[in-house]
Formats: structure tokens, sequence, C-alpha cells
């Protein structure tokens, strides 16, 4: 088992608790996580963090991909690789429909397919097997669509290779488990009842078996608050705001990704309340 940290996003004030990420990094903590809404990004503080750190590996958890076309990720990801010494997770997400076409002005469109086109194209550039093409279904490389000159070129990155850059995706549903298993290097659930694995691993086991690969091959790092207080029922209240905002707000009421997944788990009755 490994131990990491979510710092998630920030308020209006952008605040960095470096000196907690130094003290986990000299207690062996494998990683530290970055987020991002529709406020701060992800890869700054990402960036911030590993400028000012020497073995901790800082992850995304996430980066919305609808805000960033897949070779930017891919840049990104790569020149961080390089810049820290390996230590960078790419942690991909599709967000949700409010944000998505509410903040970044895109259509949703299909999130499990726009995640394997953007690993897939990710995996080409870091690859830096030649010049990269793509004709999927949401991206095409180059781009010959309306409103584009006939100039494009495929290209293949002037960093050298990273294949190795391990990308990791956020995931609940069950189509995007089987995602996950299929294209990805691991996952982060957002909530894990160890007693109830099989919410999240038949659906992980049908695409890693899929893909060739077995559990050996994936990580599963799924976000576990933690409340410390000797007073159980003040450390459960302080855990409630945090569960109701996602249970409850997180999307429309007729989509809501966290509040299906409370009902897998088996509490339909108070995601509906907390709704």
């Amino acid at each position: 088992m490994k131990l990491g940290f979510l710092l998630g996003y920030s308020g209006k004030q952008i605040h960095v608790p470096i000196d907690l990420v130094r003290q986990a990094e000299s207690m062996g903590y494998d990683s530290v996580w970055t987020a991002e809404a529709y406020g701060n990004d992800a890869v700054t503080l990402a960036s911030w963090i590993l400028a000012l750190t020497e073995k901790i590996r800082v992850g995304t958890a996430i980066m919305q991909m609808p805000a960033r076309t897949p070779a930017m990720c891919a840049m990104t990801a790569m020149s961080l690789h390089q810049l820290s010494g390996g230590r960078f997770i790419a942690g991909l997400g599709a967000s949700g429909p409010q944000v998505v076409e509410g903040w970044h002005g895109v259509p949703y469109g299909k999130p499990v397919t726009r995640t394997k086109e953007y690993i897939q194209i990710m995996r080409k550039i870091m690859a830096r097997e030649g010049p990269v093409e793509f004709d999927g279904k949401i991206y095409q490389m180059p781009n010959q669509g309306e409103g584009t000159t006939g100039l494009g070129k495929p290209l293949k990155s002037i960093l050298e290779p990273a294949p190795e850059v391990p990308i990791y995706t956020a995931s609940i549903t069950p189509a995007g488990l089987r995602c996950a298993g299929e294209v990805a290097d691991g996952v982060f659930p957002v909530w894990m009842d160890p007693n109830k694995y099989d919410v999240l691993g038949e659906h992980i086991g049908t695409g890693l078996e899929k893909s060739g690969r077995t559990l050996a091959d994936f990580d599963i790092a799924p976000f576990v608050s933690v409340a410390m207080n000797d007073d159980l029922d003040a450390a459960f209240d302080s855990l409630r705001p945090w569960l109701a905002l996602y249970i409850g707000g997180m999307g429309a009421r007729d989509k809501n990704f966290y509040n299906d997944y409370a009902t897998r788990l088996g509490y339909g009755d108070a995601a509906q309340q907390i709704q």
C-alpha cells in the first residue's frame, strides 16, 4: 500500500501547504495530488510543488480533459516528467456537463469515448515513434474539418520520449471504470468501501481483461476521507458537508454521477434525501 494525500482546489486565495508536503515527503508518502474546478488550475500547483520537493510524486486529480487538447496535456506531462526527474503523474477526468459546457464552453459529448481517444493520443505523442496521426470520433490529427486551412501536418514531439509517464483517470461510472481498466495505468474513485469492492472491481476487471492485463498492472487509488477527533460524532460531522456537496449538488438532479455512485454502493435512500 502507498500513501498519498489530496490538496483539493483553492478558494479565492491560492494556498499551497508546502511545509505539510515536505513533511509528508520526509515520512515516506508516495504522492500528493492537486485539483481544479473553475478556479485555480491543477498544473500550476503541481509544477510549484515539484519544484519545491525532491522525492514525492505529484499528480493531478484531475486535469479536465475538455479544457486541454490531448497534445497540450502530453506536452505538459512530458515537460513536468523531465523537469522533475520522473515524478509527475497525469491524472485525467471528464469533469461534468455543468462545468464543461458552462465554464469551458465546449460540448460535454461522450466522456468515455473522449477518454479513450485522449489517452491513445497522449501515448502516441509520449512514445515519439513517429509523427502523430489519429482519426477518432472526437479528435482528428491533423484536423481537416470545417474552418481548417488544410495545411495541418502530422508532427512528432521535439522532447525525448517519455512513455513511462503514468496516466490515471477519475472514474466512478461502470463505463468509466471499464475504460480505466482498458486504457489507463490507474484509477482514483472518489469513495471506496473495501467491503463492496465489486462495485468497482467488476468493471475494472472487464476493462483489464480487454487490455490483456491484470490487477498487478494497475493501481487503484481511492480518496479516503480522514477526520481525527476524540468526539466521533464531531469527526463524522466534519465530513458531512463535503459528502453533501458531491452527493447532493455536484451535478444536475438527473445527471449527478456521485449520487448514482452512492446509490450503487447501497445508499440510495440517503443519496436521494441528501439531494
